[in-house]
């Protein structure tokens, strides 16, 4: 009976724990080492800056106590540094010394912080006084009164989307995009964004379903948007003249152009700043309508720290122009006349 013994060898072995994998972590880099000029390149924001990000989003953002678990300054730098420098995320994951997965459950726990504080930074202004402060801030670009905000549409390429509903995110231009309607004061914040309509949606559309017309409807502001003449024309939302005839339209017309280009410059400028933006997202749907909001936030974040954009390289600004629409029916007869009457006594 001694072949027993080999089935008591085996229960041994059986009974034994395999040896544990030793954990290797990679050497992760410290942005904060970088010199000043060197880190607002990479990341956008000086370091004071960055470290007020930081305090504003840290009690949002779960620190693992073991495991390796990382800083909150080593994880919105990392966000920041893939938003803003468009890298692809196995490039971001080497230089911090992260996963790739790392990165991506990085860049959408810091989004969620920010995000979860849109109403404290992308809001209208609500009272008298802040209303005229924005309203006086577009009167001294060209003396056009009564404005209180710029709007236009922008298109944010999304990689090619499955199903059904594929031909929908196609726009004009022919790549799959979403069109986000973003409304902007003169300091170029953004005061009002919609960020989840697919890309072939006409920006008329999506104004006319925005919560921000609503307001507008309800008399909640003491002014009006400037819009392009993809938008109708109402008492609250000025567009140009078409074929102006007179020389107070012609007037009217060069004026709104220069009012209503601080939209196109806020486009422009937070492109610049977020390079994801300009050449678009790769990553889900769901965490490139999460990321645009992020983005406004950071960008309006940046505008109230003064974090210049000097050190940016240009960005070529889009040529959206004017969609072609057929215009009867879309100006309000009351807006034609309030229109009418501002042209004659402002200009």
């Amino acid at each position: 009976m001694d072949y027993l013994q080999y089935f008591d060898i085996f229960d041994e072995i059986d009974r034994e724990e395999p040896p544990r994998k030793r954990k290797f972590y990679k050497k992760r880099f410290d942005p904060f080492t970088l010199e000043e000029k060197d880190f607002r390149m990479k990341y956008r924001f000086s370091k004071v800056y960055m470290r007020k990000i930081v305090k504003l989003v840290q009690r949002d953002i779960e620190l693992q106590a073991s495991g390796g678990g990382l800083s909150v300054e080593l994880q919105v730098c990392t966000a920041l540094r893939t938003w803003a420098r468009q890298e692809v995320q196995d490039d971001a994951a080497d230089i911090h010394g992260l996963s790739q997965q790392s990165i991506t459950n990085i860049c959408r726990r810091v989004a969620l912080a920010l995000a979860s504080k849109a109403a404290q930074f992308i809001r209208m202004p609500s009272t008298l006084e802040e209303q005229e402060q924005v309203v006086s801030g577009f009167r001294n670009i060209c003396g056009f009164k009564q404005v209180i905000g710029a709007i236009d549409c922008t298109h944010i390429k999304i990689k090619k989307v499955g199903g059904d509903s594929a031909q929908y995110y196609i726009n004009r231009k022919g790549f799959s995009s979403l069109n986000v309607q973003v409304v902007c004061d003169a300091q170029l914040k953004i005061r009002d964004i919609v960020a989840h309509w697919r890309g072939s949606t006409h920006d008329a559309r999506i104004f006319r379903e925005s919560q921000i017309r609503q307001r507008f409807e309800n008399g909640e502001f003491h002014g009006r948007l400037l819009g392009d003449s993809g938008y109708g024309l109402t008492n609250y939302l000025f567009t140009p003249v078409q074929n102006p005839r007179t020389a107070k339209e012609k007037s009217y017309n060069k004026s709104h152009i220069l009012t209503r280009n601080t939209i196109e410059r806020c486009f422009g400028v937070w492109k610049q700043r977020f390079r994801c933006l300009l050449l678009g997202f790769s990553v889900s749907l769901e965490n490139v309508k999460l990321y645009i909001v992020a983005l406004a936030i950071l960008h309006n974040i940046a505008i109230e720290m003064n974090e210049g954009i000097d050190f940016l390289e240009p960005v070529i600004s889009e040529d959206n122009g004017d969609q072609q629409v057929l215009r009867e029916g879309l100006d309000s007869r009351s807006g034609q006349e309030t229109r009418r009457l501002f042209i004659e006594t402002q200009f």
